[in-house]
């Protein structure tokens, strides 16, 4: 027997702990939900970084994990939930320390994954699970959430607060001329594999500047690999064309520098999804992850795909042969996307804003 799911719930519970983009990637669902049930409490279960981005968020209220507490950090924040109980739990996050978080937490239905796309054995922590959706968009996989309850209106919808202590910060960085913002590391953890070479966005920048007037500003964490990969690019562009900001921002002023930018160019990472939910153009660069599952929904026509290539120069395979999502985890993977092909869908990029900037004179 099914578990059933509430009409109207009262208190829908939302477990999403990480990534920057992912998170990113479930506001609509989020405002689909408040859309359908405008008297409903959300409450979303969040790691720290992750919070710091999304604080603020209209109608949402935040509890926090952070995952650096381990075991103890989930204790507390079980006693800070005893007297809290879900009408319904959307478990969104395949990981086991998700499914262990999810043990000491209060619902009448626990939704997950369907068992094609649950990881980690996760929907053995659920009770009812979404439709299968091969194929799919993260983005789209976080709205089958939404699809299972029953709500009817999907459109997208994002509302990311940008404070104006956050505009702020991002000015003292960016000042008054026109920037091309370039985020060029991705998360720096193990066998990430995900960024492109200085060398290359040096091309991009020469060509931003002599071609656009568009100074680059560079932004990213403050890890030793972003500051050097920072300092590579700077020390091969001219002093005027780029500004080094690397690991100066806060989150929500790093949300400000891209959404004052012309456009955003960036490997799979927060930014490009920071970008896709502001409305900010982006060209994603991607070669080792499937844009067809993670590339910036609304700019999927505007990414460097080369991920089909590494694929078969890597794995020896066809796209079509390996899973769904599956990485290429090489180190020169990323080496196959050119220049000339970041530069020719930026050009593509920055002519389709100009159209939908000018009005029209007929």
């Amino acid at each position: 027997m099914k578990h059933p799911l509430p009409a109207e719930p009262r208190h829908i519970g939302v477990l999403r702990l990480s990534a920057l983009g992912d998170v990113c990637n479930l506001v609509p669902t989020v405002r689909a939900l408040q859309r359908q049930w405008p008297e409903a409490r959300i409450t979303w279960i969040i790691g720290k970084a992750e919070y710091s981005l999304l604080a603020g968020l209209t109608g949402v209220e935040f509890v926090v994990y952070d995952k650096a507490a381990g075991l103890a950090g989930m204790r507390e924040l079980w006693r800070e939930l005893a007297e809290t109980r879900f009408d319904v739990l959307l478990h969104m996050q395949q990981a086991l320390r998700a499914s262990v978080l999810s043990l000491g937490l209060k619902a009448d239905v626990r939704v997950g994954y369907d068992k094609a796309r649950a990881k980690d054995a996760q929907h053995w922590f659920t009770q009812r699970h979404i439709a299968p959706h091969p194929r799919a968009h993260v983005l789209e996989s976080f709205l089958d959430f939404a699809r299972l309850l029953g709500v009817e209106d999907l459109s997208l919808d994002w509302q990311l607060p940008v404070p104006e202590s956050a505009v702020a910060e991002a000015a003292t960085l960016s000042g008054q001329a026109p920037y091309l913002l370039l985020s060029p590391c991705a998360n720096p953890r193990l066998r990430n594999f995900r960024n492109w070479s200085a060398e290359g966005y040096a091309a991009v920048i020469e060509h931003a500047w002599s071609h656009h007037g568009l100074q680059a500003l560079l932004t990213g964490g403050g890890s030793t690999a972003e500051r050097e990969m920072g300092e590579r690019i700077r020390r091969l562009c001219r002093p005027e064309a780029v500004v080094d900001a690397i690991g100066r921002s806060s989150l929500k002023g790093l949300l400000a520098l891209i959404q004052g930018a012309r456009a955003v160019v960036a490997p799979d990472s927060g930014p490009v999804h920071m970008a896709n939910a502001l409305g900010i153009p982006v060209v994603g660069l991607y070669a080792t992850t499937n844009p067809d599952r993670a590339a910036p929904y609304q700019w999927r026509d505007y990414v460097v795909d080369r991920y089909p290539d590494a694929v078969r120069t890597y794995l020896h395979k066809e796209p079509e042969a390996i899973p769904w999502g599956q990485r290429v985890r090489h180190p020169d993977a990323m080496s196959l996307i050119h220049a000339e092909d970041v530069i020719a869908q930026l050009e593509r990029l920055l002519a389709a804003r100009q159209e939908t900037e000018t009005p029209d004179e007929t």
